[in-house]
């Protein structure tokens, strides 16, 4: 559980999706936030509304942060992944509801070009995207991600590899 204070934190996990979106090469989508000056490349992810299937919500998600929708469904992970804000952002983040996030992850194949990718659309997150290797994931991302990313390596590495 995250700390607060040197307490354990009560507050709940926010429920999310995230997707590793593979091009033909096996490199994966990575782009850089808007909000943060640290670098930082992360995964299209995002929250689920009320009542949508998670597996819905990654499909929109991907939309909503790359512009397209071309993509097909590889694998997921087993269970829900977790990781926990540190305590700056866990009073800021979400109205401070919530003290991270627990998501399911689903491993895609992009099934269109590079100018399929739009990642100024709508509310724009990103301000820079690129493909990445797989295995330097955890490599890329803000620390307190880095565990979450490692597991995302380790659920598909098998699936990765043999592509």
């Amino acid at each position: 559980m995250a700390q607060t204070n040197g307490k354990k934190s009560a507050k709940p996990y926010r429920r999310g999706v995230g997707v590793v979106l593979l091009n033909g090469d096996g490199k994966v989508f990575v782009a850089q936030r808007i909000d943060t000056e640290e670098t930082a490349w992360q995964m299209p992810q995002g929250g689920i509304n009320k009542g949508e299937d998670p597996l819905e919500a990654a499909l929109r998600e991907l939309e909503e942060e790359t512009g397209t929708n071309k993509a097909e469904l590889i694998a997921e992970t087993d269970d829900w992944l977790h990781y926990d804000l540190p305590d700056n952002l866990q009073s800021s983040a979400w109205k401070g509801k919530y003290r991270g996030q627990e998501q399911l992850w689903y491993l895609m194949r992009f099934t269109g070009t590079d100018a399929d990718i739009n990642i100024e659309t709508g509310h724009p997150e990103f301000s820079e995207w690129k493909w990445a290797d797989f295995f330097s994931l955890p490599d890329m991302i803000v620390d307190f991600k880095r565990d979450l990313y490692r597991q995302i390596v380790d659920a598909f590495t098998d699936q990765v590899r043999n592509i």
